[in-house]
């Protein structure tokens, strides 16, 4: 297991920080959580879900209605994940523990696990950004080099074309081998797992099992197994298309900073705070439509700074955030479309697809 640490020995960053957003909601006397947009939010997303996953079974509809269906199931199911999941399990979806232990379940509901998910991204990635080595969201792999410490081969070079694949089957890989693996390696990637309750394994097994009963065996019995598969995997497409390339905006742009651990114990020069502006990226922070499907994740920098808080109140944050940042001299990394943060990604991960001695200007 790898050690880094931070340099909190002087956090005037953060502490300013802090000042401005509690100053804000102090001012305007309202909760840092969730408010009725997010409720009737997660109502709408919730109950189109399950009025479209009927009406695939229910209803005798052709195969290009069915496609587009399972598309937009898939679509909505991601925005769920984005707004109701991500908020409730870190804790900002409602000031009431129990609501947010029951709507982190609606990740067990689209076929991970609320469990290992909050230990691998509240714990690792939100405290080891973009560190290589340790960051789960970052880990090495054959198929895609996202920062310039990992190991280069040939397949590389035309990652910027195969990845969309990649990122088309991570929910299924997800679903079906990643939180296995996790589970039964006790390990989220070099991080021992945090000890599981016997309640927890329960959880995580029942919910397994429901999925595979309301995802494959309902599904085959009433429309059979040609309609299923079809309408499976072009939900699980979408699904992981949208979680994938909207995390990726986040972190694997262009600017953003990386770390790597060693074997030796390393100390970042960084308070924890700048260490989370420097590794991540806003984009789209003007358009309503985006800010609303992906749950304020456009907005990855207040985020990562204020993870407690709901993602409702981040557009308006924002501006002090950014002020701050202007003040203590550290660049805020913001795309103004979403487009030209597709475009960085896909730039960085073509130039990381060079040989190291090429692309290795690209920032790490």
């Amino acid at each position: 297991m790898y050690k880094v640490t931070f340099d909190n020995s002087n956090t005037v960053f953060y502490a300013a920080l802090k000042k401005e957003v509690d100053q804000y909601f102090k001012t305007k006397n309202i909760k840092k959580t969730g408010n009725w947009l997010l409720f009737t939010k997660a109502i709408v997303l919730g109950v189109s879900a399950i009025t479209i996953y009927l009406v695939l079974l229910k209803v005798s509809v052709g195969l290009f209605t069915g496609i587009l269906l399972s598309a937009l199931l898939g679509l909505i199911l991601a925005s769920i994940g984005f707004n109701v999941m991500h908020d409730a399990n870190h804790g900002s979806y409602s000031s009431k523990k129990w609501i947010n232990t029951l709507l982190g379940y609606s990740l067990n509901a689209l076929g991970g696990n609320s469990f290992i998910w909050k230990f691998k991204h509240n714990i690792i990635h939100h405290t080891y950004t973009n560190v290589d080595g340790i960051d789960d969201d970052i880990a090495k792999s054959p198929l895609m080099r996202q920062c310039s410490t990992q190991k280069w081969v040939p397949a590389h070079k035309f990652q910027h074309f195969y990845v969309v694949l990649v990122y088309a089957i991570s929910s299924f890989a997800w679903v079906s081998m990643m939180d296995f693996n996790k589970y039964f390696s006790k390990k989220v990637f070099t991080t021992p797992l945090q000890k599981m309750k016997r309640s927890d394994h329960v959880i995580f097994w029942v919910s397994k099992f429901l999925y595979i009963l309301f995802y494959v065996v309902i599904p085959v019995i009433l429309v059979g197994w040609q309609a299923w598969i079809i309408g499976f995997a072009v939900m699980h497409i979408a699904l992981g298309l949208s979680l994938a390339l909207v995390f990726q905006l986040a972190h694997v742009v262009e600017h953003a900073n990386f770390e790597v651990a060693t074997d030796d114990p390393k100390k970042i020069e960084n308070e924890w705070a700048i260490h989370q502006v420097l590794t991540t990226a806003n984009f789209a922070p003007n358009n309503l439509l985006v800010n609303w499907y992906v749950g304020g994740l456009n907005f990855q920098i207040e985020h990562h700074l204020f993870p407690r808080i709901s993602h409702v109140h981040y557009p308006a944050i924002s501006p002090l955030v950014k002020k701050v940042c202007l003040e203590h001299n550290i660049m805020y990394n913001q795309f103004p479309t979403m487009w030209q943060a597709i475009q960085s990604h896909f730039k960085m991960m073509k130039d990381l697809g060079r040989k190291p001695e090429i692309s290795s200007s690209v920032a790490a």
